[in-house]
């Protein structure tokens, strides 16, 4: 070809219309995988740090028996890792000086920082017996408070006998007092996570939550927050009335009917609109509303990547995450991507 035609035909490609690439299909490639693949349950839950003071931890034991009935190897919550929240403290001036709880009681009574902390965490589940010594569970207890894993410390206080929740193997007074004080604190990671977590005999519950990526930088903070505001008032009227439904359940006490409620798709869909939807509609000229979503999802996917790796090393495992019900619908549409993995139908479990 000339010169001069292979300058027209470069020509003509520009000119031509753009067409998408088509995308690989990536769910078809665990088709003929070998063994079963993993099960993954979503749980959306209410914050019950939000709950009347007529709520009783009680009342979830209904919907507890249903999640036990799943028999979950694997428990995660919207928990923060305590090796986030160290590398937050070693980064003040990225993520400010109240990222997490502090770890200071924990440290005077074992002598560990957080990261020599969930070392000594990782080393003596690798041996951990079949028939632990309630010692054992004590000293396992004090190396999870000190890295900064409350809930997973609850875990292995509730399979104590009463007798033996006392000081002891790492456990001083104020630790034994931090214990006794979280088993009865209105929070899903404490009375979902951690109790049916060491009702079915498993020796930790897994945080996964992340914010390294959603500390949005504005100049204007309160104009952010304002715009934001505003952009999720205009889908109000639907979530007044699924709050109403949910006020009515509490009252009576009926948390399983308060979960199936929430867990409906019709309301999962409707979550998902209000937080991103809506945002993505609001007209703002700084685009405050869609920063906010970008955030929402990078904290979204770093969530269901730690999720993943949890199970990373145990193809086929039944796993649970207990997570707000507004992250429900990435969660499920994120893990359902991946290879290996099936969603299960909550709704169904619930029922």
């Amino acid at each position: 070809m000339s010169k001069r035609w292979a300058k027209w035909g470069w020509l003509l490609a520009l000119a031509a219309p753009v067409v998408a690439q088509a995308q690989v299909d990536l769910t078809v490639l665990d088709k003929d995988m070998t063994g079963p693949p993993a099960h993954v349950l979503v749980l959306g839950s209410v914050h019950l740090s939000g709950m009347p003071d007529s709520f009783k931890a009680e009342s979830l034991q209904p919907v507890l028996d249903r999640l036990a009935a799943f028999r979950p190897d694997i428990i995660t919550i919207e928990s923060m890792p305590g090796e986030e929240c160290d590398l937050a403290a070693r980064h003040p001036t990225v993520y400010g000086l109240d990222y997490c709880a502090g770890t200071d009681a924990a440290k005077a009574a074992t002598g560990l920082d957080v990261p020599a902390a969930i070392a000594e965490v990782n080393h003596l589940l690798k041996a951990w017996p079949a028939q632990p010594t309630p010692g054992q569970r004590r000293q396992l207890a004090s190396r999870f408070l000190a890295a900064n894993d409350r809930a997973s410390a609850l875990v292995q206080w509730l399979q104590l006998p009463a007798a033996e929740r006392r000081t002891g193997d790492g456990l001083d007074d104020a630790l034994v007092e931090m214990l006794e004080k979280i088993a009865t604190r209105n929070n899903e990671s404490y009375q979902i996570g951690a109790q049916l977590a060491a009702r079915l005999g498993l020796q930790r519950v897994h945080a996964v939550d992340n914010h390294t990526g959603d500390n949005i930088q504005v100049a204007d903070e309160a104009a952010f927050g304002r715009t934001l505001q505003a952009a999720w008032d205009s889908g109000k009227a639907e979530l007044s009335a699924m709050e109403q439904r949910e006020d009515a359940l509490t009252k009576n006490h009926d948390m399983l009917g308060l979960y199936r409620d929430i867990n409906r798709p019709e309301n999962m869909a409707m979550l998902a609109d209000l937080n991103a939807g809506t945002a993505m509609r609001s007209a703002s000229p700084e685009r405050y509303p869609q920063m906010w979503v970008a955030g929402w999802e990078i904290r979204n996917l770093r969530m269901v990547a730690n999720i993943r790796e949890t199970f990373r090393e145990r193809p086929g495992a039944r796993v649970l995450s207990v997570v707000g019900a507004s992250h429900k619908p990435w969660f499920d549409s994120w893990l359902g991507q991946m290879q290996g993995v099936e969603i299960v139908d909550v709704e169904q479990v619930l029922e």
